[in-house]
């Protein structure tokens, strides 16, 4: 920590929010301009969630140097901007080990630090989490504060108004801080609405405001009277003055918009508002990135960035030059709307993410971004099926978690055709257990008429899509992994599969490899080296999840051979429970060998190490099926 203390002189003081409390407001400003260059120190070499933390880090200063955490709550939706609250919560000694195996967590993890108030990995929670916190302090009677953040690309998620409905009703000692890095207002507005924010929040006027309520009170009708007009006169100047009113008509007071760089402001308006009771809303205004030029000019670019160059801000190549699963998709698709503008592409803001950029790009008038709101955009998707449009939803596998019952009772209830593309599906590494899409093939299993298909490759993905797309009896969904693909070469057109048919890879007498998805070449590996070993085994690329190629598993029943079922989803209901199911139904009495994710939550580090810890690598299955087969080797 020697260069540590020596570049970054305030920052080296601060190891708790208590060392917070006891710096000057130009040591706060120093404090800040520490932290944003130790941010992209670090992460520039290990990569992370980094435009949206450059943004909070007043904001994290304020709320910090206000409040006494962790006893006040401080709740942070998703966890994109927390990384400046864990440097000053003690972690920054680790912050070189943020998203890496045994290494701090990316998002927000309760086991992790006591300042964590809440777990977070996805978005729209923050305002739920922090009321469920603020009435148990209420039953408690605890005498706590609790203040949720929010981001207003969070704020397009419906649970965050349902929250905040619900708070108004309640009317509960909830402080949530909306930090908007996308909303701009006139200067000439800013002033005037700064002004306005600083006298209402301010002790004497709402003491003098308290003592008016309590007097007019006392005169009956007349006091009502003049109840309604003060009410009115105060909402008139917000309505002009303010873009708060939605939330004042949820029960929420209204302050701002607030410049969130500026660090006095900040604090005064956060030490003015944590005296006052009720549900309050604190706008602030942040720009994304700040105080990094490469952030501030590409926000999109580097909100989850790869290690990059910390003068240009791009991103060190690896060298790796194969495809990635998600451009493959991308670009499949644009080549299908060419041909048929019936098709249209939908995101939950994630264009890039999902490589829905290109379509974004080149048919912008097939392309809906509808923010965070994966259930709206499940059900949107159904909508436009009903109207003979053939809609891609493109969302992360563990993201699409937030539609089940939309897809169950909006699309596949009603037999539309929507195709679901779950990128990010198995183990995505970094980000860990939220994100991990541990659980689709389970979960859209259940859902009668749903037709589930992995891809071995870029090729398959390609007439995967292009199969899904032709389908147009219901409900299709398609899962691959993040990351690079495999490599194989990609020819011009597509060929359609039969919906249900597997590909036999070879054939063996003794034991049977069936395997989906990605899992097809860690089969093959395994395969090559048993069969070195006098072990006939067969490796078959399943292809669909369902329904089941009844055919190939008959056959192998009938040859009596070992059975085994690898897959990169949990083993709770999956693709090997599917094959298992089977032949219980059928009766058969081969013996079968499930080998997939553990019934347990997976933390976070690189795939390749997930893969090896986990034993779903080729060495890893190969030493399973040994086990398995029960022979001496």
């Amino acid at each position: 920590m020697t260069e540590t203390n020596s570049k970054y002189k305030v920052l080296s003081l601060v190891n708790t929010p208590e060392d917070i409390k006891k710096l000057s407001t130009s040591e706060l400003k120093t404090l800040c301009s520490d932290i944003r260059e130790f941010m992209v120190d670090i992460i520039s070499q290990t990569g992370g969630h980094f435009g949206g933390g450059l943004g909070a880090v007043e904001l994290t200063v304020a709320l910090n140097k206000v409040f006494n955490t962790p006893n006040d709550a401080v709740v942070w939706d998703t966890g994109h901007q927390a990384y400046p609250h864990k440097i000053i919560t003690g972690r920054k000694d680790k912050l070189h080990t943020i998203r890496q195996l045994n290494g701090l967590s990316g998002f927000l993890k309760r086991t992790e630090s006591p300042y964590d108030a809440f777990g977070a990995g996805h978005a729209s929670t923050s305002i739920s989490a922090g009321l469920g916190i603020a009435i148990g302090n209420r039953l408690n009677k605890l005498p706590r504060k609790v203040i949720a953040v929010i981001g207003d690309g969070a704020m397009t998620g419906g649970m965050a108004y349902e929250a905040m409905n619900n708070s108004g009703v309640l009317k509960s000692d909830l402080i949530v801080v909306l930090n908007d890095n996308q909303m701009s207002i006139a200067p000439n507005v800013w002033q005037f609405s700064n002004y306005f924010t600083e006298m209402i929040s301010h002790p004497e006027y709402n003491r003098f405001k308290s003592s008016v309520w309590d007097l007019t009170g006392k005169l009956d009708h007349f006091g009502d009277r003049i109840r309604r007009v003060a009410a009115r006169l105060e909402s008139g100047i917000k309505s002009i003055v303010t873009p708060g009113m939605l939330f004042e008509a949820l029960g929420f007071r209204y302050f701002g918009p607030i410049n969130g760089h500026n660090l006095p402001q900040l604090i005064k308006i956060f030490e003015q508002v944590k005296g006052l009771n009720g549900p309050i809303l604190v706008h602030i205004l942040t720009e994304k990135g700040k105080g990094y030029k490469p952030a501030e000019g590409d926000t999109q670019r580097l909100h989850a960035s790869t290690p990059f160059d910390k003068v240009t801000g791009k991103a060190i190549k690896t060298g790796n030059e194969k495809p990635s699963y998600t451009s493959v998709f991308g670009k499949a698709l644009v080549e299908i709307v060419k041909e048929n503008k019936k098709v249209v592409g939908i995101t939950a803001a994630m264009p890039d993410g999902t490589g829905l950029n290109y379509l974004q790009e080149q048919f912008p008038e097939n392309y809906f971004d509808v923010g965070i709101a994966e259930e709206h955009a499940v059900t949107f998707s159904a909508g436009l099926a009903t109207q003979n449009i053939i809609p891609v939803v493109a969302i992360y596998s563990t993201f699409l978690q937030r539609g089940f019952d939309q897809i169950i009772h909006d699309v596949a209830l009603q037999h539309l055709h929507v195709v679901f593309v779950l990128d990010r599906a198995g183990l995505v590494g970094a980000d860990g257990p939220t994100h991990h899409g541990s659980f689709d093939l389970s979960y859209l299993r259940l859902i009668p008429e749903m037709v589930i298909m992995s891809p071995k490759d870029e090729v398959e993905l390609r007439n995967m899509l292009y199969t899904a797309v032709e389908y147009k009896k219901g409900p299709i969904a398609i899962r691959y992994p993040r990351g690079s693909a495999t490599g194989a070469e990609l020819k011009p057109g597509f060929d359609k599969y039969e919906i249900g048919k597997s590909e036999i890879l070879s054939e063996g007498s003794e034991i049977n490899i069936l395997a989906i998805g990605n899992m097809v070449n860690y089969a093959e590996s395994a395969a090559n080296i048993l069969n070195q070993k006098g072990i006939s085994t067969g490796v078959v690329n399943m292809r669909f999840v369902k329904p089941l190629d009844t055919e190939v598993l008959d056959t192998l029943a009938a040859k009596k051979c070992k059975i085994v079922t690898l897959e990169e989803n949990s083993i709770v209901g999956g693709f090997g429970s599917a094959v298992a199911e089977y032949f219980i139904d059928k009766n058969y009495k081969n013996d079968i060998l499930r080998i997939a994710l553990p019934d347990e939550f997976i933390e976070h580090g690189t795939q390749k190490e997930l893969h090896k810890i986990l034993e779903i690598d080729s060495d890893g299955i190969l030493g399973k099926i040994v086990k398995f087969y029960g022979n001496n080797f």
